[in-house]
């Protein structure tokens, strides 16, 4: 990367960057913009006043804020303190937040102006504060040191109970992560990126800091506005970006408006895309009217810090019908076992992955229990690893290729059925402009129901006819179900759980796991 960061920590590249592009635009949003001198100012006198409500070295902060330069600026202060800081979704109920608080227990949780969405009295344990009163009498002139042994941030996720998890990242595991992301995609000082995914979701952090810890400059508009094409397509002009990353499931909205045919005579000349699987249809979409775009597959479990695989996608790998998910960063380490927990060492050989290396996290704060029932020492010796959950293979280029989660399979007449191969299937129908299928309970067995968006009327057994020549009958789905648009949730992912809600379905509460697969 051009005036690359040193192997230092976020905040070291920030004061890098401070120093060499002075004048450089680091950051905008929809109030003001901060160039890197701004931006380092504003830091530290975050950091004072952070330092002067007793914020020490290992203490908790939430953010409980918009994407916004102030979540930027209060993220850095605690990295600059050397606090840990807790992203807070705003749109979370308020039951959501109260749990995530409750179990972190930060000593502070900063807020905009506006009142926050839930009372410290309710709770009992952090004062909120606005960071309009987060005054200070002067500069915090130096970043704690030795930041490489503490927790940089703490992203809470559900599980399949619901009850969220602290994916705890340390500092090590956060530049490491960065620094493959900008080496991989190529940011540097002339990268111009736009964020879309909402700040509280770790996939936001390949765009967001990355394109910081490059020198590069950062736009910010809130996700409820860019939940509108218009706005992505109009900020992408007017700004001149280069560089963005979201979702599959927000590419297809992108993909659904008439707008989109302007992409072709814009700067962007990078996508990133991660936390779904890719359909190969909507990339033939994209490069039809944006055949110059450079789009990227990444994947990555938050456990594992943002993402930890890329592969650059060309033509000839998508006409291929596979979409790899590339090949691991260095210093992360891949290892398939099988259903007897074996190591798979041959290629097109699926197996549950694990992950060990550099960018592994810490554990799931105050949860050592659960922690150890995932992060495995006795399958490498001498080496920690990280069972993800998802079925992998390695194909014959040595990429690796996502076939699903081990909880997400369905098993019919001896046959596992991927889910995902099922949509892309029905993808591939005429009229059919998206899908996606979801399991649900079938009077106790697993069903597999198909929401299909189409062009014009269509009528479910068209949908199966069409799959009858593609699938064989164990693969058909159960039901089919006829939906305008297929919803997201606040990570910018599909929202299985609303899909079935809408129908009166319930979601399947005991899939299959690798152990009963054939």
């Amino acid at each position: 990367m051009s005036g690359g960061a040193n192997d230092s920590g976020v905040i070291d590249s920030i004061l890098l960057h401070s120093q060499e592009a002075t004048e450089t635009l680091a950051v905008m949003d929809e109030k003001r913009q901060l160039t890197y001198s701004e931006l380092l100012k504003e830091v530290k006198l975050r950091a004072a006043g952070l330092s002067e409500r007793g914020i020490v070295e290992g203490n908790r902060v939430g953010l409980l804020m918009p994407n916004s330069i102030d979540f930027v600026v209060s993220a850095l202060a605690c990295l600059w303190v050397g606090a840990t800081f807790v992203p807070l979704s705003t749109l979370d109920p308020e039951t959501r937040l109260a749990a995530i608080v409750a179990d972190c227990s930060p000593k502070l949780v900063l807020v905009e102006d506006l009142s926050p969405k839930l009372d410290d009295r309710a709770i009992g344990m952090p004062m909120f504060t606005s960071i309009s009163t987060l005054h200070s009498q002067g500069l915090n002139q130096g970043p704690a040191r030795d930041s490489s042994s503490r927790p940089a941030y703490i992203i809470y996720t559900s599980g399949t109970t619901g009850t969220p998890k602290g994916v705890t990242i340390g500092s090590a595991a956060f530049a490491a992560a960065l620094r493959a992301t900008v080496n991989a995609l190529g940011i540097d000082r002339e990268t111009r990126t736009l964020c879309v995914s909402p700040f509280h979701f770790d996939g936001s952090f390949g765009t967001l800091f990355a394109t910081l810890f490059a020198g590069g400059t950062v736009f910010i508009r809130s996700r409820d506005e860019l939940l509108f094409p218009r706005a992505f397509f109009n900020t992408v002009k007017r700004e001149r970006i280069t560089y963005t990353g979201f979702s599959p499931s927000y590419l297809r909205i992108l993909l659904a408006s008439p707008q989109v045919k302007e992409l072709s005579d814009t700067t962007l000349d990078v996508i990133a895309l991660g936390g779904e699987a890719t359909a190969v249809a909507d990339l033939r979409a994209l490069w039809n009217v944006a055949p110059e775009v450079n789009v990227f597959n990444r994947y990555g479990p938050t456990e594992t810090t943002i993402a930890v695989t890329h592969i650059r996608l060309s033509r000839e790998i998508v006409e291929a019908g596979i979409i790899p998910i590339g090949r691991p960063h260095p210093g992360v380490s891949f290892y398939l076992l099988d259903d007897k927990g074996s190591l798979i060492t041959d290629r097109n050989v699926i197996g549950e992955l694990h992950i060990g290396g550099s960018q592994l996290m810490e554990g799931y704060w105050g949860d050592p229990s659960l922690s150890a029932q995932v992060l495995r020492d006795d399958v490498v010796s001498g080496e920690k690893i990280y069972r993800t959950g998802d079925l992998v293979f390695r194909d014959a280029n040595d990429d690796y290729v996502y076939v699903d989660r081990v909880d997400r399979l369905v098993k019919r007449g001896g046959v596992r059925i991927s889910l995902i191969e099922v949509a892309d299937a029905i993808r591939r129908l005429p009229r059919v402009t998206a899908a996606a299928c979801v399991l649900f309970d079938d009077e106790g067995a697993a069903g597999i129901v198909a929401f299909v968006v189409v062009k014009g009327d269509m009528e479910a057994i068209e949908v199966m006819r069409g799959l009858r020549g593609q699938l064989p009958d164990s693969m058909l789905p159960s039901r089919v179900e006829f939906v305008g648009e297929l919803p997201m949730t606040a990570s910018s992912k599909l929202d299985e759980r609303g899909l079935l809600d809408k129908v009166g379905l319930l979601p399947r509460s005991r899939l299959v796991g690798p152990e009963e697969a054939p």
